[in-house]
């Protein structure tokens, strides 16, 4: 992997990262594709329409269908999925511990049983760094001890204390492994946890920042807690980690999360909301967010959003997405998905021009100003 900072304004940092498959520009959005898959898209949409520069999978759903083995049969994620770009998948252990009704931490992993058939299963830092190494992912996260919040102070610090001990097994058991010439052109991110509390944070950021990992996480955010403090969380993090190397806040959020954590000098997104909301009926807008169900869009020959140039905006009527929508049709998920998506990366890129030409304070300024408006 190679990092640099291209430009700077205040805090917010535009920089480009580069793995075997790409060339990625920050701030950037990763699409969510849990199982090697974007819903409703394929990698031909993705290309076509979408031009993403990296996407996420996720570690624990593919380990368990189709199996790790299975996708490094088949060529690895890229192969398999025929997206050419990079790929980020994320450690599993989030979803190892949201989806099992019964998780056990213990001090040499997570043991669990999987959603879809009760199966018991035990991950530990060498184990999903294993598994993404099969699926041949350009930047693989490490297993962490992930607290749900609120949480005691004694469990959070537990947390923090654990997650250094699995990120220094994780980095040394990497380094040996590409030294056996595995994972060789493989990264590899830790993340920082701590709730929301500045001490923990501190703690966990330095205690991590101070190994050799290509890049760093913040995680265990947007799990219920008021926008500012996940603000002033992140940025009190973002101080003690390393500015030669990207930082990724996962798992956030909405695009005022994005413009407010780009603020705050954070590099890397995801999020199944956009995606999610396109399938619910929320589509995002320069202007904020609308349903297209209403009863208002029954007759609306304009687009999504008059500022959008995107394949949907540029080719179908309010009027019809409404109408497949409200018929179940299966052609409105990709349409919405491809619009909300498209918003998104566009946001991004919005981001990174005004960083270069230094009005990120007036891009932000207008942002909201836009968002005051209804269409």
């Amino acid at each position: 992997m190679h990092f640099r900072i291209d430009a700077q304004d205040g805090k917010a940092r535009a920089c480009t990262l580069t793995t075997a498959h790409s060339t990625i520009q920050t701030p950037v959005f990763m699409p969510v594709g849990t199982v090697g898959s974007v819903k409703a898209l394929d990698a031909l949409d993705l290309q076509s329409h979408l031009d993403p520069s990296i996407i996420l999978g996720n570690t624990y759903h593919l380990y368990l269908r189709p199996g790790d083995e299975v996708v490094a049969e088949l060529g690895g994620l890229h192969g398999f999925t025929k997206f050419p770009r990079s790929f980020l998948t994320d450690s599993g252990g989030f979803q190892a511990f949201s989806l099992s009704d019964n998780v056990k931490i213990e001090e040499d992993g997570i043991t669990f049983r999987s959603h879809l058939d009760g199966s018991p299963h035990h991950f530990t830092p060498q184990k999903v760094l294993d598994i993404q190494y099969n699926l041949g992912s350009d930047i693989m996260m490490i297993l962490d001890d992930l607290v749900a919040l609120p949480a005691t102070h004694q469990r959070i610090r537990e947390s923090i204390e654990r997650t250094t001990r699995w990120a220094e097994r994780s980095i040394e058991y990497h380094r040996r492994k590409q030294e056996e010439g595995v994972g060789t052109e493989q990264n590899i991110f830790a993340i920082i946890q701590g709730g929301t509390d500045p001490a923990f944070r501190k703690i966990s950021a330095e205690e991590l920042c101070a190994l050799d990992f290509d890049g760093f996480a913040i995680g265990g955010l947007s799990v219920g807690e008021a926008s500012q403090e996940m603000y002033d969380t992140v940025e009190w993090t973002t101080t003690f980690m390393p500015k030669d190397k990207p930082r990724y806040l996962m798992g956030v959020g909405t695009p005022e999360d994005l413009v407010e954590n780009v603020e705050r000098g954070v590099d890397m997104f995801d999020c199944v909301m956009p995606t999610r909301n396109a399938r619910n009926g929320t589509l995002f807008t320069s202007f904020g967010k609308i349903t297209i169900k209403g009863a208002r869009f029954t007759t609306d020959e304009g687009p999504i959003d008059p500022a959008c140039d995107c394949m949907v905006c540029r080719t179908y009527s309010r009027a019809y997405l409404r109408h497949l929508f409200r018929a179940k049709e299966l052609t409105y998920f990709r349409l919405a998905t491809i619009h909300n998506l498209y918003y998104y990366l566009q946001l991004m890129k919005e981001m990174r021009a005004a960083i270069h030409e230094g009005r990120f304070g007036e891009f932000k300024r207008e942002f909201y100003r836009k968002r005051l408006q209804q269409s």
